[in-house]
């Protein structure tokens, strides 16, 4: 039997995982600080906790700490690393923390598996969508291009789409394979870039096969509500259960690669067990674009018709407007398929917040902070 070192392991993602590793005979070791941010102010009380039951041994610590990463690691065959800070916007005000726990937590994981005797033979990291930064486009001229950061000007004209100089024309968006280029535009981006290629150095220098996930942005029952930077499902639905306004950035036509957790969960079992995935990286998503109005169409229908939403027109600086994931590779390596569309997936998340009910979340203050901090601008008028 194989034990598998979940870092992060009572998050959204990392439990779904160990329930499905668990299932296969693996043996789970789940580390997790259990956030009040995720877990709220009791967690042991929490649902993703609890879903551990049974299923995984969870020991409550941080990524940052030496003496329990090093007691864990002498046992484990297979890491998982999903711990991580994870809010784009907040990661652009609390610069240090995300990397000191982001990168500082992956750089001691490493500096220890390569000091201490250990059992680990591969290392399946967590990286995001993030580290493109803006997706993949196609110019005028047919070619391929990589966007830099929006430029404020142009979104507070209401020119939300990247804009070919040459012709002044919007760029045609495609989908963003491996082999495009790096270039976030976010802290949390940067941190998570940094993870990656930590990993996919240092590790083959110790013997350890390392595999990194790009993740799209994953969803579906379990996500916190309350986590007001969870993703924009979560914090929409939990919105319209409260009969709150809902803030559509920009134009609400910016869009995004939205992944079920039962896909993610079938790519990361893949990228343990599949020989192919050895020395790898890959994109995990859906291979489709949603905009954002989409989004609230969708969740309006399914949780409460007549949402009250208004297109305001502010973004938040470090957002990007298009990605969405080209899935060849991984499809090719590994047979990964997308199985749950997204008309589904939401059916099937949107039953599920029925269920739960509405969560007291800090989305406002959220807001509060981006904007007194001056990365919440809006269209001029």
């Amino acid at each position: 039997m194989k034990t598998v070192l979940i870092t992060g392991g009572a998050g959204f993602i990392g439990s779904n995982l160990a329930r499905s590793l668990n299932a296969k005979g693996y043996e789970v070791i789940a580390v997790d600080t259990l956030s009040e941010q995720i877990h709220g102010p009791y967690p042991q009380t929490s649902s993703l906790v609890h879903s551990l039951e049974g299923v995984a041994r969870l020991v409550k610590g941080s990524v940052t700490d030496k003496a329990i990463m090093t007691d864990l690691l002498k046992s484990a065959d297979v890491v998982v690393h999903f711990a991580a800070e994870t809010g784009t916007g907040q990661s652009m005000y609390n610069v240090h923390h995300y990397s000191e726990v982001n990168i500082g937590g992956t750089t001691l994981l490493l500096d220890i598996l390569a000091s201490v005797p250990h059992t680990v033979k591969r290392i399946v990291v967590a990286s995001s969508r993030s580290i493109y930064g803006e997706g993949r486009y196609r110019d005028s001229s047919g070619a391929f291009v990589y966007p830099s950061q929006r430029r404020e000007a142009d979104c507070e004209a209401g020119r939300f789409n990247p804009i070919d100089p040459r012709t002044g024309e919007d760029y045609e968006l495609c989908p963003t394979d491996e082999n495009s280029k790096i270039h976030p535009s976010s802290v949390y981006g940067i941190t998570k870039q940094v993870q990656e290629q930590m990993v996919m150095t240092v590790a083959p220098l110790l013997g350890i096969e390392p595999v990194a996930l790009r993740y799209q942005n994953v969803y579906g029952p379990g996500q916190s509500l309350s986590n007001p930077y969870t993703g924009i499902l979560s914090i929409f639905a939990n919105l319209i259960m409260q009969g709150r306004e809902i803030n559509v950035f920009e134009d609400g036509l910016e869009s995004r690669d939205f992944v079920f957790i039962d896909d993610v969960v079938a790519a990361t079992v893949l990228a343990i067990e599949h020989q192919n995935a050895a020395g790898d990286v890959f994109n995990v998503g859906s291979g489709c674009a949603t905009t954002v109005l989409e989004v609230v169409d969708h969740l309006s229908r399914h949780i409460g018709a007549g949402a009250a939403f208004r297109v305001s027109g502010e973004f938040r600086l470090g957002d990007i407007r298009h990605n969405f994931a080209d899935l060849s590779h991984i499809s090719d390596r590994l047979g990964y398929q997308p199985q749950v569309p997204f008309a589904e997936g939401i059916t099937r998340f949107a039953a599920w917040v029925a269920e739960e009910g509405p969560a007291r979340d800090n989305y406002d203050q959220s807001l509060v902070e981006l904007r007194n901090r001056g990365l919440m601008k809006g269209v001029s008028s």
